[in-house]
């Protein structure tokens, strides 16, 4: 019987992961991954976030509260991208952190990314029907409260429009992963024309004096610190939600063609895209209107475009805007399925999620992340939604970070030499680490209480079923009953 700490340290053999793997289909390209990681982060969060967090926080120095959270993100980016090249392994930071440290700590890194997922899937899903339903409501369309609220809010009983939104990407992904590409490539091309169209448009109403002045001075307010480098660092805590979809990225790396080099420049060319794109939508929009005009405002980039005399223009990049929100459901159903498995194919959970269908496809798995994202989309509001999702990514950042230490030694080993490798070491993954823990320990408190009960679940379950049903704990019980018998 294997002692505890033998549990938490046993490590799974990295040819183990390349055989289980070795049944789903690699089809995905560079583009395919970078259309995948440009639609999941820069998705709701490009046409809301910019506004809010300069009301809120930051002022016109919103654009400097992405950049940071850009190079946090970035530098966890490049490990990531070590990381997927040296192990493309369906389940990104669960596998490879099982890899190299443990079990256990695999699981912890798998079991944050899973609230991400499951979280995220009814996140996007709750965004994309709000912004759906106030596209249509100027028609004179308005769905009951009945079915555009969540479970106990405002007459709530189901967000219907949600619920169908999460059901049509699901049975899209159920096809394979080809068909999914395909969509979500001309998705995305099609969403950034629309971010294109709005920097042209909102350019030509810019005013210098709203920039004036960039960095405004500190205050206390009942959302928090804003203006000054406070400011600054509370925006950035809120904002790097919208940098985390290039997880999903590495959680596909089982389906990449030639992944050494496929899954670096997938990871690292969709944030380059992003960050522009952050940066530059949010230049303009404080340029448009003074900072304090968003305040409370859910949707600032169609705000802004009306108040300027752009009425169509809005009516357009909104439209693309609700079309495009399917790309980062998309890529967050996809990711989390592909989690899902990894748990199933290692015995972490039962062992059916990690069954394949008669195509190869992980689409057990598909079925209980859309099942579990309905309700959960159905249960919780949106505000609410939005608490989680940061903690459980940068955990899992923290883990990948850190394990690049760990990678080097085995590398050329037992693992391969990667087609990539993240510069500046050993500097760099420190410094990931750090940022992860800087941006972490910013957030809010309910974040933290929030994420802290959900580790704590994940302890349960791992010490109640995962420890004792893993492939790794029944391999060793074999091994040890096989030599007793000798």
């Amino acid at each position: 019987m294997a002692s505890l700490k033998e549990k938490i340290f046993r490590k799974e053999d990295p040819s183990v992961y390349e055989t289980k793997d070795s049944h789903l289909v690699r089809s995905l390209r560079v583009r395919d991954f970078i259309a995948l990681g440009v639609g999941t982060i820069v998705s709701t969060a490009i046409f809301t976030l910019p506004g809010v967090v300069a009301a809120q926080h930051a002022g016109p120095a919103v654009a400097l509260s992405f950049l940071v959270a850009a190079i946090v993100a970035g530098l966890v980016a490049f490990a990531y991208a070590e990381m997927a090249s040296a192990m493309p392994f369906a389940g990104s930071a669960y596998s490879w952190i099982n890899v190299i440290f443990g079990e256990f700590f695999g699981w912890i890194a798998g079991w944050a990314l899973l609230a991400e997922y499951f979280i995220a899937v009814a996140f996007v899903g709750s965004g994309l029907s709000a912004n759906f339903r106030g596209l249509i409501a100027p028609l004179g369309i308005n769905f009951p409260k009945a079915l555009s609220n969540a479970f106990g809010t405002d007459g709530g009983v189901i967000d219907i429009v949600a619920a169908v939104a999460i059901i049509l990407v699901a049975l899209l992904l159920s096809r394979g992963v080809s068909s999914a590409a395909r969509i979500e490539n001309a998705l995305v091309v099609l969403k950034v024309c629309a971010i294109i169209l709005f920097l042209i448009v909102g350019a030509t109403a810019i005013r210098a004096s709203n920039y004036v002045p960039f960095i405004p001075a500190y205050r206390e307010t009942s959302a928090g610190a804003f203006g000054g480098w406070q400011g600054i660092y509370a925006g950035v805590s809120e904002i790097f939600l919208a940098y985390i979809g290039f997880d999903s990225i590495a959680a596909n790396s089982a389906e990449a063609k030639n992944p050494s080099k496929t899954m670096p420049r997938g990871i690292l060319g969709s944030l380059g895209i992003a960050v522009v794109l952050f940066v530059a939508v949010s230049l303009v929009l404080v340029g448009m209107f003074h900072y304090s005009d968003y305040a409370g405002n859910a949707e600032p980039v169609g705000w802004a475009l009306r108040h300027s005399g752009h009425p169509v223009v809005a009516a357009v990049v909104q439209s693309i805007s609700v079309l495009g929100m399917f790309t980062a459901l998309i890529g967050m159903t996809l990711a989390g399925s592909r989690l899902l498995y990894s748990f199933g194919r290692d015995g972490m959970l039962p062992k059916w999620l990690g069954k394949l269908d008669g195509k190869q496809r992980p689409n057990h798995a598909l079925l209980v992340l859309t099942i579990i994202g309905v309700v959960i989309g159905s249960l919780f509001p949106f505000a609410f939604l939005a608490q989680l999702i940061s903690a459980g990514t940068l955990i899992a950042f923290m883990f990948v970070s850190l394990g690049i230490y760990q990678l080097r030694q085995r590398e050329g080993k037992d693992i391969p030499e990667p087609g990539f490798k993240m510069p500046f070491y050993p500097v760099m993954p420190a410094l990931g680490f750090i940022g992860s823990l800087v941006v972490f320990w910013g957030l809010g408190n309910d974040a933290k209480i929030y994420a802290g009960i959900w580790f704590l679940v994940g302890l349960v379950i791992y010490f109640a079923y995962g420890a004792n049903h893993s492939y790794l704990s029944t391999q060793k019980e074999g091994a040890d009953n096989g030599s007793t018998q000798k």
